[in-house]
């Protein structure tokens, strides 16, 4: 199986850990780096405030500074030490091929693909892929979502079913790309026995990763011989989430406090 994958620039856990691990069962074909711009960025603060407002925007924001200030100091530990542990298990990446730019749907993407070759692409990054390049691989192009859909599709998943109390959707599911928003089949689940009251939102959606690569490197092999099954979603809520809001986290933090005191 031949594999690329698609991350961020400033993701070492998926940039240097997940390309170990692929490379550990598949045969890396390449890798491509996303490198985003600032009026990309900016672009996206654009859609949120479309979607949510500009008073529920300052809530988003209030998060961000929150998160910045209080929590990236320990989900930056996390990160260190699972990167580490991913390296210690898989070792390094032997030199594959890189193209690096700022769209994922940029012509020279397309151009890599058709010259890796790929049988199923990994996309990790938070751009969404348009028809003409998940029509590339010859399997497909499937991402690790970190939600359980489609109950939790779009951003933070996680997140937000620890705010709305849904703990048995804390996880992250696997699935094919198709021309929605985390629409497309789901051939797996994950989770694992996070503690909610220690790790934030953003540890436990890369240690549902990180808990599960035996498990999902054995999927993507099924996937490749055809014998993987699809998990049947009709009939299920569907919701697409944003980015995490302060007042949320506050409510989830008290709650989740309370349950603990139990």
């Amino acid at each position: 199986m031949r594999t690329v994958l698609i991350c961020h620039a400033g993701d070492d856990f998926d940039r240097v850990g997940l390309a170990a691990w692929l490379a550990s069962f598949t045969e890396l074909a390449g890798i491509v780096v996303l490198e985003e711009t600032a009026a990309q960025k900016r672009a996206r603060v654009r859609r949120e405030i479309h979607r949510v407002g500009w008073l529920r925007f300052l809530d988003v924001l209030a998060m961000r500074v929150y998160q910045r200030l209080a929590l990236a100091g320990r989900d930056h530990a996390f990160a260190t030490a699972a990167l580490a542990s991913m390296q210690a298990r898989y070792g390094r990446v032997a030199a594959a091929k890189q193209l690096v730019v700022s769209d994922v749907n940029d012509p020279a993407v397309a151009d890599f693909l058709r010259r890796t070759a790929p049988d199923i692409v990994l996309a990790r990054c938070k751009q969404l892929l348009k028809k003409r390049l998940i029509a590339l691989p010859r399997i497909g192009c499937f991402v690790l979502h970190p939600g359980i859909c489609p109950e939790y599709r779009n951003a933070h998943g996680c997140f937000w079913a620890l705010s709305q109390r849904d703990l048995e959707r804390v996880g992250m599911t696997l699935l094919k790309v198709d021309a929605g928003v985390d629409t497309g089949p789901v051939y797996g689940y994950y989770s694992y026995a996070f503690d909610e009251r220690s790790e934030s939102h953003v540890v436990i959606q890369y240690r549902v990763v990180l808990e599960n690569l035996d498990r999902l490197a054995l999927r993507l092999q099924e996937i490749a011989q055809g014998t993987a099954p699809v998990i049947d979603t009709r009939h299920r809520q569907s919701g697409a989430w944003g980015q995490p809001w302060f007042t949320r986290y506050l409510r989830w933090q008290r709650e989740a406090a309370r349950a603990g005191a139990r």
